[in-house]
């Protein structure tokens, strides 16, 4: 394999690019990207970098130092693969041909049919640009959908001096990936900041036309707003591959480590749905620890050498209304939720999921050192991706409680989607 082509040029398409030199390839590497900025963070676009504290610079993902002898063609986008050939067609006509292709375009933020100005969704620099602009003292915002990023924003906006209203839905992924208990917790960090929080509800529309002046909720309750922030999850960019042949349904399908039916191609990044061994099904990951993750894998199946270590427990952390919040482990669903120090209502809370008797991940708010104990626990007990019988799993002595003080052990329901974090 003389040349590669990844498609993308965010996060996953750095990181597949750095994943190709650390596993030894030495030819050439060509990154595509629609964007004109090179590889940056964006979880800090809905809190720093809305205020201003953080610059376009410190977001960068690159290090000064770092020299992948990639060629970055940016500005650009692709609008067609022809898989046999290895061929790729950017927007102004002009092909890259490879002798292998890294699908690696991520997803984009869902969007209603009509879209009045002052609505806006964040997933780039230009996107937290524009929303920026509109978060003046005193304004009215609302936030459609109760997920990590709109959740940010929110707190974010509250502190500009802004009116912030939250309009959640039991679907929203925080519900669905962490269980109602978790999902209470953190909005009661924002309502303790003011944020007005309501839940079990759906926008039907946006009030226009012009400028936004509101929302209109199904029941017909019209909520104002100046500016609003659209947080209702995100769709595979992969409608450039319509004429591919590649599987499509719900991402590009691949096997558990990204390769598609076609050699030489692969999809990795919340762009591919990959094969999850545990449920059998496939699905997309949006974990940013993932993204950073799950390339070492797939390039390593692209160019068939050994990936050398075992996929990582997904990671989150975000900062809620002021509070520490931190995840680490999987999530299938069906899983026994136990909060094993604070509680909801204090907001400090050290929640453990279980999979049988085994413990598989973790989430703490505000409380760094047991979520970090947990984590070696969960190392030691063997969590881990697949399937693992519950009579293998190790103990795990549990948290001491105060005196006559027993955890209690809620369910955490069924996780829909443990990828959608935002």
């Amino acid at each position: 394999m003389q040349s590669v082509t990844i498609v993308g040029a965010g996060v996953v398409g750095h990181a597949s690019a750095a994943a190709l030199r650390a596993h030894g390839y030495t030819g050439r590497i060509t990154v595509l990207g629609s964007e004109r900025h090179r590889p940056y963070d964006r979880p800090p676009l809905g809190r720093g970098f809305l205020t201003g504290q953080t610059t376009i610079g410190e977001l960068a993902l690159e290090a000064p130092s770092e020299d992948l002898d990639a060629d970055w063609r940016l500005g650009v986008g692709a609008v067609a693969l022809d898989p046999a050939a290895h061929r790729v067609t950017l927007a102004n006509g002009r092909t890259v041909d490879s002798d292998a292709v890294v699908i690696a375009t991520g997803s984009a933020a869902r969007r209603f049919a009509t879209m009045p100005r002052g609505v806006h969704t964040l997933r780039t620099v230009e996107d937290a640009l524009a929303l920026r602009e509109e978060l003046l003292p005193g304004a009215r915002m609302v936030v459609v959908g109760s997920g990590v990023i709109g959740l940010e924003v929110a707190s974010t906006a509250r502190d500009m001096g802004l009116d912030v209203t939250v309009l959640g839905s039991t679907t929203d992924a925080l519900c669905t990936t962490f269980g109602s208990t978790v999902a209470d917790a953190v909005f009661g960090l924002h309502e303790r900041r003011g944020i007005t929080v309501r839940t079990d509800l759906r926008v039907a529309d946006l009030i226009g036309p012009g400028w936004v002046s509101g929302v209109r909720l199904t029941t017909g309750e019209e909520i104002g707003a100046d500016v609003v922030l659209l947080d209702i999850g995100a769709v595979p960019l992969v409608g450039w591959l319509g004429d591919s042949g590649l599987d499509l349904r719900g991402g590009v399908v691949g096997d558990a480590a990204g390769l598609t039916g076609v050699p030489g191609i692969v999809a990795v990044g919340d762009c591919a749905a990959w094969l999850d061994p545990f449920t059998g099904d496939h699905h997309r990951i949006a974990h940013w620890s993932d993204t950073r993750n799950r390339p070492s894998i797939a390039m390593a199946a692209l160019l068939g050498v050994h990936p050398g270590a075992a996929l990582a427990p997904a990671r989150l952390t975000s900062q809620q209304a002021g509070a520490l919040v931190q995840f680490a482990g999987r999530l299938h669903g069906g899983e026994q939720m136990t909060i094993e120090a604070g509680s909801v209502d204090t907001g400090d809370l050290v929640a453990v999921y279980r999979r049988g008797d085994q413990p598989v991940a973790v989430l703490g708010i505000d409380q760094p050192v047991r979520v970090t104990e947990w984590q070696a626990r969960l190392a030691d007990a063997g969590a881990s991706p697949g399937p693992v019988a519950p009579a293998a799993a190790r103990a795990v002595p549990p948290v001491v409680m105060p005196a006559g003080v027993a955890p209690a052990v809620i369910p955490a329901g069924v996780v829909r989607d443990a990828s959608g974090l935002g």
